[in-house]
């Protein structure tokens, strides 16, 4: 699933292309890519036609388009396999073409939502008093939102009767970190994932933070990651971070930083990498 480097992408690319345009016409190809919209396919196409598009915005791995001044917004969810392609009016179909926008003005082209795995969708829903989609209220601020409570996030750690990767993909304590950002950020402060919150102290949770920015940082610069075609940005090119990794999808190859093998563990329906020298596991306590 795209985490928060690959849609800041996609949110970039949208704010340059659909900010500001005004909706002509939407054709729901695929009922599911709009089934957060209870109202259905026809009330969802009905409610945009006419509708001024705001500045695409993020929280975490969500991304919405608010539509004026209504106080309502488009929100859409990748899911696994989501797409948001700028295409021209007269480009073929893509094979799993979900969700058809048009605009009003002669710059034309069209935004497409193209799904293969249908996890993903567009919705609308009415705005928070915050200018949040209400149906993400719950997510919290992530670690490259300049108001994100460093105070706050320790304190959480600290209280909560948990391991950090866990924290870290808890999207109520802190957004936009998957599993592959999490293991990336986790070698990177040479901790491995079953460390408990508990006994991280605020220097090392800080240090951990920074190296979760870094990261990410590091991945927006590059496009985000991509392991096969189903991310990419709007205009339909793949990220290269995949190149830079360092823990991820690395089994087996030696460590870039002392050349033990990384490993791979299950963990939670996902798998975790790490170093065994780098990111020792934590002792277990008996008695």
């Amino acid at each position: 699933m795209p985490e928060l480097p690959e849609v800041e992408v996609v949110r970039r690319g949208l704010e340059r292309w659909a900010g500001g345009r005004t909706v002509d016409e939407v054709e729901v190809l695929h009922p599911r890519s709009v089934r957060r919209h209870l109202a259905g396919g026809e009330d969802f196409a009905a409610r945009l036609r006419g509708r001024p598009l705001g500045p695409a915005r993020r929280r975490g791995k969500y991304l919405w388009l608010p539509l004026g001044d209504e106080g309502s917004s488009v929100l859409a969810h990748l899911g696994m396999s989501g797409q948001l392609l700028v295409q021209p009016a007269t480009a073929p179909d893509e094979k799993h073409l979900r969700i058809r926008v048009t605009f009003d003005d002669p710059e034309g082209g069209e935004l497409r939502f193209v799904d293969q795995r249908t996890f993903g969708g567009l919705s609308l829903h009415p705005d928070t008093p915050g200018g949040l989609p209400d149906a993400i209220a719950h997510i919290a601020r992530d670690p490259l939102d300049p108001e994100f409570d460093e105070a706050a996030f320790h304190t959480a750690l600290r209280r909560r009767r948990t391991t950090v990767k866990r924290a870290l993909l808890d999207q109520s304590l802190v957004s936009g970190v998957g599993n592959i950002y999490a293991d990336e950020a986790l070698w990177r402060a040479k901790l491995h994932y079953d460390r408990p919150t508990a006994t991280l102290t605020r220097p090392r949770s800080t240090e951990l933070l920074g190296h979760v920015r870094d990261v990410m940082n590091a991945a927006l610069a590059e496009g985000g990651t991509s392991f096969d075609s189903l991310y990419v940005n709007v205009n339909g090119e793949s990220g290269y971070f995949a190149r830079s990794l360092d823990a991820y999808g690395r089994e087996d190859e030696p460590c870039r930083r002392c050349g033990t093998a990384v490993r791979r563990r299950p963990w939670m329906n996902r798998s975790s990498y790490f170093c065994p020298r780098c990111q020792p596991a934590p002792r277990v306590r008996r008695g």
